[in-house]
């Protein structure tokens, strides 16, 4: 569907060619409007179900973040046990980046270390799909289940062994 955008430079609103909710068409006018009403205490005069919606979501991109640098640490932990002949410093940056970057967020957001633990799994079977995808190894080739603890994953001083 294409919307068909025109800005009045007098009026600075911006209208669209079809009806669509303001958390549609202009997301950051919706939240600035929701706050205000928060402000004001004008309770029955917010979008209730969208502004639910936008709470949920809230902390959605730091787990995001969180599960992409642990199965990141974890692909490249396998790579280093399992082409130990192709080891550089660029996997070994790559390796301690990711848990600078989970350490980051443990530490800003305490309540994703219960995350990390629950999801650690599902990362690792990732992370086993990744590294044979950039190794050209066969999945089988690494175990089913991770061979490391989440501890040994982040301790800044862990490299696996052949």
């Amino acid at each position: 569907m294409q919307v068909n955008l025109t800005i009045d430079m007098t009026s600075t609103q911006l209208s669209t060619a079809t009806h669509q909710p303001l958390h549609e068409t202009d997301f950051v006018e919706w939240a600035d409007q929701t706050a205000e009403l928060l402000k004001q205490g004008k309770f029955d005069e917010l979008d209730i179900e969208h502004l639910i919606e936008e709470v949920e979501d809230l902390g959605n991109s730091e787990r995001k973040a969180l599960r992409s640098q642990l199965t990141r640490l974890l692909m490249h932990l396998l790579k280093w046990q399992y082409q130990s002949d192709k080891r550089s410093g660029s996997w070994r940056g790559s390796i301690r980046e990711s848990r600078k970057q989970i350490r980051r967020l443990v530490r800003d957001y305490p309540s994703l270390k219960n995350h990390l633990i629950e999801k650690f799994d599902l990362c690792y079977q990732d992370a086993a799909e990744d590294a044979a995808d950039e190794t050209g190894l066969p999945l089988e080739t690494f175990p089913p289940e991770c061979p490391y603890t989440a501890e040994q994953t982040l301790n800044s001083e862990f490299l696996p062994e052949d």
